[in-house]
């Protein structure tokens, strides 16, 4: 019980992740199959459907968004503020995050090591999801243009080379929906944690506080 109490946000989202993850298979693979049998093309089995293009390409265009949305999140919080909003550093002095690092027994070992392993860490953050968007962005690349040539195969049309799927507005479009969902996101819990609240949530200022009060 004390690792459940101590974990649970992540075990909570990644139980709703995989749920809902096989969700998206199970529809998926019957919606793809349906699309198959339109072109008069073979069906896949689940396992099949799980390492096929249509599969990755509905999973990676919307991990993209999502590492995309954290890392500028992450990012531009650094230098950005929102006078009011729980999200944002305050408007006229430093915080605890803006202190320099210093070694310690219980600092993480890039402190203690220093040098450029320091300076990767300061920012190991954002680092991670902007690569974490890329290797996303890669897949989402490669299952989309995967997806595109078995549609015209069966319309019998001619494939798509990377570098002419590079200038697809098929692709582009793919991404562009799934990222503008996501700042619309962060602006809406930036804009929105001015006036509203929630009692006992991190993300929330307390339920007395005035408006104008900025940060958590």
């Amino acid at each position: 019980m004390k690792f459940l109490y101590r974990n649970g946000l992540t075990i909570a989202f990644v139980t709703m992740l995989l749920i809902t993850w096989g969700a998206q298979a199970f529809t998926g693979h019957r919606q793809f199959n349906a699309e198959l049998e339109e072109k008069g093309m073979a069906t896949l089995s689940f396992a099949a459907y799980l390492i096929s293009p249509h599969f990755m390409e509905a999973t990676f265009e919307n991990w993209e968004s999502e590492f995309l949305q954290m890392g500028m999140y992450v990012l531009l919080t650094v230098w950005l503020r929102q006078k009011g909003s729980s999200e944002s550093k305050a408007l006229d002095k430093k915080e605890e995050v803006d202190r320099e690092p210093k070694p310690g027994p219980d600092a993480p070992w890039a402190v203690n090591k220093g040098g450029w392993w320091l300076k990767i860490y300061r920012n190991s953050l954002s680092i991670a999801f902007f690569l974490l968007f890329l290797f996303s962005f890669v897949l989402h690349f490669i299952g989309s243009r995967a997806h595109y040539n078995i549609e015209q195969t069966a319309l019998h049309k001619p494939l798509a080379s990377v570098s002419e799927y590079l200038g697809n507005s098929k692709f582009w479009f793919e991404s562009f929906q799934n990222w503008q969902s996501e700042f619309l996101s962060v602006a809406a819990i930036v804009f929105l944690s001015i006036y509203l609240r929630q009692w006992g949530s991190p993300e929330s200022k307390p339920v007395d506080a005035p408006h104008a009060e900025t940060g958590k």
